[in-house]
């Protein structure tokens, strides 16, 4: 099926589309007023300098950084209308280089770190603005309501968010219209804080004000978000994201510059606890805009967990993640849900309240991640332009720019690595740890994976089915095959037909499963080996399809019968007479590697770890839709290394026996 028909009343420039942008796209960067510029002023003295270069800073990097690198720059980089680290690394791994798995590992680890501390930091700072209602709401009365939010927002994802996901627009719309006005009407009493559109106040910030350089890490928080837009591409269509990012970053800027005009009336004064975007509120709307502001966060929270549960779906399609159970809670396409990753998110994101218990503190985690991942993406992007663009100018400017930005984004969030950035930093490499492993297994494997010319075994193949004093198998017996070819195939699938326990069967299927660039590809091929006995078939998946193996290969099965290449009634004459189907048998092989393999201690610890990791993971046969099918799991040793060397000397022991008795005949 044509993808741009499928996508295109999302992709097409509309009110509705771009509604849709707001409630999906927009709420992580959406809910940074809130929490930014307290950030950035934390416990210093509010002065002119500090403010002025603080919004000239916010200013420019959501220009630069949101606008020119992900609206304009990323959004020209889709695949097929696909946005993400995993499309991107699919549009740029056709040019054979090794090494861009890296940054799309580590960009999916940064993203699933900051999947953690969004929802804690977003819904924690909107319910902190009760205290601005009534100071004396205590620190516990505040986590104590954060965490009950959290419950309900992760229970409620097995459920999906079809139904409530129709009010995320609107929502938002509301939220962002809200602080927009808020802002404007505040920013009216000072039109002089305009002032800060000059980047000389941020470039004064960072060089002349004492310690200036450093807040960058609050500063960068602006723009945490803006992958969003690139990520979820998909969903809404370059048109929508880009006007609607006029509406939403003007709606910012307002609320920004809105409270650096508050701020600016309290010049010699610290904030001491107090939260900007609140106090710039009327006291009338200040409940409203506290209920705002959770329903805001709690959009922003699902939209990226929402948005985790995709990025960790396309992982386990490349084979970068173990493989987990995935649930579709509605028919909405796109619309998954991983129960694992969802209870782990949930714990991890109670933990993150419970250890950081104020967004102040949780704000030293935020940041560092999601530097990094942005920094992926642009070397990713630059590798981009560079072959497929060709514009060496381009490139080099692009390169020079983001990489300098981003750079010193990093060595100023760096700062807050002690501080609660080694928190994210652990999440994000023990998932890089756990990618690693699977990466380097499967390399391994497929190094040491023998192929053999399947026309050798074809006549072969006809004589065993002809057997009749083996007993048959199965009247089908289908193999997962590694070989993408009718050519060859795995030797330990002829292995496990021939020489480990003869296998006899009517027709034998291999079938091999191709995970390719395009994000919604589904398409088959058939190759007949021997005419209804033997067939290859090779199904062809983008990385975004669903990969529902059993339910495909029924589709197929029910298209050949129809075309009469094979008959799907069973061959046994009792069963046959009564139009029973014909019976299958799956055979799973799990390649290991050979105790008698000489590897190295660092393969070895590789091995170990894969062999953890999948205790630990889905089994091969629910990953593919097939628990309920007759399945059947065969261990086959492969060597990963050079036979180990060992030593062993025949003692003759007739030989001597005889020179004893020659010896005692002399005697």
């Amino acid at each position: 099926m044509d993808e741009k028909k499928i996508n295109g009343h999302h992709h097409a420039l509309s009110a509705a589309g771009m509604l849709v942008a707001l409630g999906i796209i927009y709420g992580d960067i959406g809910t940074s007023p809130i929490y930014t510029l307290r950030f950035i002023v934390g416990n210093n003295t509010i002065t002119e300098d500090l403010i002025l270069g603080a919004l000239s800073s916010v200013f420019w990097t959501l220009t630069i950084i949101t606008t020119i690198k992900y609206v304009y720059l990323a959004l020209n980089a889709d695949n097929k209308g696909e946005g993400g680290i995993f499309a991107l690394y699919a549009l740029v791994r056709r040019y054979k280089a090794t090494w861009v798995i890296f940054p799309a590992m580590i960009g999916c680890c940064t993203l699933i770190a900051d999947g953690f501390i969004t929802p804690a930091i977003s819904v924690t700072s909107a319910i902190e603005g009760l205290q601005s209602l009534n100071p004396d709401i205590s620190e516990s009365v505040i986590i104590s309501i954060v965490i009950i939010i959290l419950l309900i927002l992760f229970v409620f994802q097995q459920f999906g968010s079809s139904v409530v996901g129709r009010t995320f627009g609107p929502v938002m719309l509301v939220w962002f219209s809200f602080i927009g006005t808020i802002g404007a009407i505040h920013l009216a009493g000072n039109l002089g804080v305009l002032r800060a559109v000059n980047p000389m106040y941020a470039v004064d910030l960072l060089t002349k004000y004492p310690g200036g350089f450093w807040l960058l890490g609050a500063i960068f928080l602006c723009t945490t978000g803006a992958e969003a837009m690139y990520s979820d591409l998909g969903h809404c269509g370059k048109s929508n994201i880009r006007v609607g990012w006029v509406f939403v970053k003007i709606c910012l800027l307002l609320s920004y510059f809105g409270q650096g005009a508050w701020l600016l009336e309290h010049q010699g004064e610290t904030l001491n606890g107090v939260i900007p975007f609140f106090e710039i509120i009327p006291p009338y709307l200040r409940f409203i805009g506290v209920v705002i502001a959770t329903c805001a966060t709690i959009i922003a929270s699902q939209a990226l967990i929402s948005g985790t549960f995709t990025l960790v779906n396309e992982a386990m399609k490349l084979k970068l993640w173990p493989s987990t159970k995935v649930r579709y809670p509605s028919q909405i396409r796109g619309q998954i849900y991983l129960p694992r990753i969802n209870w782990i998110l949930m714990l991890g994101s109670i933990f993150i309240v419970l250890y950081f218990r104020s967004s102040d503190d949780m704000q030293a985690a935020y940041g560092l991640a999601i530097t990094f991942d942005m920094l992926m993406t642009t070397s990713l992007l630059v590798y981009y332009f560079s072959t497929n663009k060709k514009s060496t100018i381009r490139t080099t400017g692009l390169a020079l720019v983001f990489f300098s930005i981003e750079g010193a984004f990093l060595v100023s969030n760096l700062s807050k690595f002690t501080h609660g950035g080694w928190v994210s930093f652990t999440i994000a490499f023990s998932f890089f740890l756990m990618m690693f492993i699977l990466l380097r297994a499967r390399k391994l494997r497929d190094r040491h994976t023998e192929f053999v010319d399947l026309k050798h075994y074809v006549s072969m193949i006809e004589d065993l089915q002809a057997d009749t004093s083996i007993p048959k198998e199965s009247t089908n017996l289908v193999y997962m095959a590694v070989a993408d070819s009718k050519r060859y195939i795995d030797s330990n699938i002829i292995y496990s037909i021939f020489k480990k326990r003869p296998k006899r069967a009517d027709c034998y299927w291999f079938i091999h499963v191709d995970t390719v660039d395009s994000p919604y590809t589904s398409k088959y091929s058939v190759d007949t080996i021997i005419p209804k006995k033997c067939f290859f078939i090779r199904i062809k998946l983008g990385f975004k399809a669903d990969h529902r193996v059993n339910l495909l290969f029924n589709r197929i099965l029910h298209d050949m019968a129809e075309n009469a290449e094979i008959d799907l009634v069973s061959h046994y004459e009792s069963l046959r007479k009564h139009s029973m189907p014909a019976d299958f048998k799956f055979i799973i092989l799990h390649s290991l590697a050979s105790v008698d393999s000489d590897v190295s201690n660092f393969d070895n610890l590789i091995i170990q770890g894969y062999r953890f990791i999948k205790k630990h993971s889905l089994s091969t046969e629910e990953m593919y839709g097939l628990e309920l099918a007759n399945v059947e799991v065969e261990r086959v040793p492969i060597m990963v290394g050079p036979a180990a060397k060992v030593r062993v000397k025949r003692e003759r022991e007739d030989r001597e026996r005889a020179k004893e008795a020659r010896y005692h005949g002399h005697e």
